[in-house]
């Protein structure tokens, strides 16, 4: 059974699934979609063209779908997709995507804190956690695992790696780069994630080919280009290694380097 409350306003063509429960004074527009289980607390408004998967949890005050803040914006149809067993906390916002077709993404069990943001054309894969605080600009990519610390701000068009954690209160202006550990203003890399990679169950030569792979890229003084060809030929045969090379190559902000 869906369970709406009575002071909820709920548009008449949103579609909600099986076993959906709708907070008193929640908000739910017209072009709507929620999955199965999932619960939006008192006062959320979800709104645009806004899909939210399977037994998600949304907090009170937060706001999906808004437009853009973006001037470029001129109302064409786009879109927030919301992937499975996420929760979004209280007053984060998350704007949809600025022309039309496009889509903000956030994955499947994600974790977003309260009073985050993620602004237009961002994508989040699965797995991701933004602690309390943190934001976003447009057009950001962070990969699966990856950890924002709270107050973290991140610059337009930048790309965070999988597995990688950026620490609190963190400025990232360039890309960072995977499995790695960072922190700062600006923000840097410290270092090999570790404790995030064992916890994740890679073996101790996966961790020690990424070791390897870490100091030809930071501490090798070889240009970014002059990396990847090391890399490539004393590391080729290793897939997280090829994913760095692949990472490097699409930067458009450049990579954060020690």
């Amino acid at each position: 059974m869906t369970l709406v409350s009575s002071s909820a306003s709920v548009h008449p063509q949103a579609e909600l699934g099986e076993k959906v429960e709708v907070g008193p004074y929640a908000v739910i527009g017209k072009n709507v979609k929620i999955g199965d289980g999932t619960i939006i607390a008192p006062h959320a408004v979800i709104e645009g063209y806004t899909t939210i998967g399977r037994n998600c949890r949304v907090g009170v005050g937060a706001v999906i779908g808004s437009e853009p803040q973006d001037l470029k914006y001129r109302g064409d149809e786009s879109y927030v997709i919301v992937g499975d067993n996420t929760t979004i906390r209280e007053y984060a916002t998350i704007n949809r995507a600025t022309y039309a077709g496009e889509a903000t993404r956030v994955g499947n069990n994600c974790l977003v804190m309260s009073y985050c943001h993620i602004a237009h054309n961002c994508v989040l894969e699965d797995r991701v956690i933004m602690a309390s605080y943190a934001g976003l600009a447009g057009h950001i990519l962070i990969e699966q695992n990856a950890i924002l610390g709270g107050l973290v701000g991140v610059h337009q068009f930048v790309q965070i790696g999988q597995n990688a954690i950026v620490g609190g209160g963190s400025a990232v202006r360039q890309d960072i780069l995977p499995f790695t550990a960072n922190g700062g203003n600006p923000c840097k890399p410290c270092g090999l994630n570790t404790v995030g990679l064992k916890r994740h169950n890679y073996s101790p030569e996966r961790i020690s080919n990424l070791k390897r792979a870490y100091k030809i890229i930071m501490r090798s003084k070889l240009t970014e280009q002059e990396a990847i060809e090391r890399l490539i030929q004393e590391l080729g045969h290793v897939p997280e290694v090829m994913h760095m090379v692949d990472f490097i190559r699409r930067s458009q902000r450049g990579l954060a380097r020690t």
